[in-house]
């Protein structure tokens, strides 16, 4: 539902009765943008009674985070081992919310883009979480007693990675190659292609951002490598970096307000 959400939305004709249909095939989703247009941020003109009405008042930008968001919140329907309930949303709303103020900064990529990639980089994690649970301990040993990163630990006992299956299923799910492209090399950002490198960048360093930030990190999370040669390139300086970090937690803590630190994600 997410890409032909996004299609809709950037088209330079759709109307809001078009995009309102599209929202209307998920009830829950539906009731979302209707809660939010009508919270006391958006409220100020009157009640939004119908959901085209919901989508002029809160705009294509404000729109798609809530819809990106719903709609990647529903994939955690438990832990698979990886935490709490609620920890893959909350960190992946981190890593999104930090490629979008860089993306913001840098005015080198559309923060949308930044913030859609945010969202579904790690998909993979949670899709092993689910199929591979019990391989868990096992990658753990295999971290302990050779060290290196948990995606190496993960081709050495699965066979595969989850920058692999994140990639496949967002292919399978006719996501655009740009948002592929960040599930498969956003953990090695200097092998993606040229035309990914820009958005692999800014993700990269949302991933550092999103890790040092804490909501949400699984165990895995700590055990990745950091490119740092790669984010200077991009002129992606640690002072930059601790800057972003302060602007994200203002914005993950607006959307999430308690939910930022523990509880499922309920939108």
């Amino acid at each position: 539902m997410l890409p032909r959400l996004t299609a809709a939305l950037i088209a330079p004709d759709s109307s809001a009765d078009e995009i309102a249909g599209i929202i209307l095939l998920d009830s829950s989703l539906a009731a979302a943008t209707l809660r939010l247009a009508n919270s006391a941020y958006f409220a100020s003109g009157g009640a939004a009674d119908t959901v085209a009405e919901a989508v002029v008042r809160l705009g294509q930008r404000e729109l798609y985070r809530l819809a990106a968001l719903a709609l990647v919140s529903r994939w955690e329907t438990g832990t698979g081992g990886r935490g709490e309930p609620g920890d893959f949303c909350r960190h992946a709303l981190c890593t999104a919310l930090a490629a979008e103020v860089l993306a913001e900064t840098s005015e080198r990529i559309e923060p949308e883009t930044a913030y859609t990639a945010g969202l579904v980089c790690d998909l993979g994690k949670l899709a092993l979480a689910h199929a591979c649970a019990p391989f868990f301990p096992a990658l753990r040993a295999h971290c302990t007693s050779r060290g290196g990163t948990w995606t190496q630990a993960e081709q050495e006992v699965l066979g595969y990675t989850h920058s692999a299956v994140g990639a496949r299923l967002l292919r399978a799910w006719s996501f655009p190659e740009i948002l592929v492209a960040a599930a498969e090399f956003g953990e090695r950002p200097t092998e993606a292609p040229t035309a990914a490198l820009a958005l692999l960048a800014h993700l990269h360093a949302a991933k550092y951002i999103a890790t040092s930030f804490g909501p949400g990190v699984s165990e895995d999370g700590f055990l990745f490598e950091l490119n740092t040669a790669f984010l200077l390139e991009w002129g992606f300086t640690p002072e930059l970096l601790q800057e972003t970090m302060a602007v994200v937690h203002d914005r993950a803590r607006a959307r999430l307000q308690d939910s930022l630190t523990h509880g499922v994600v309920a939108l």
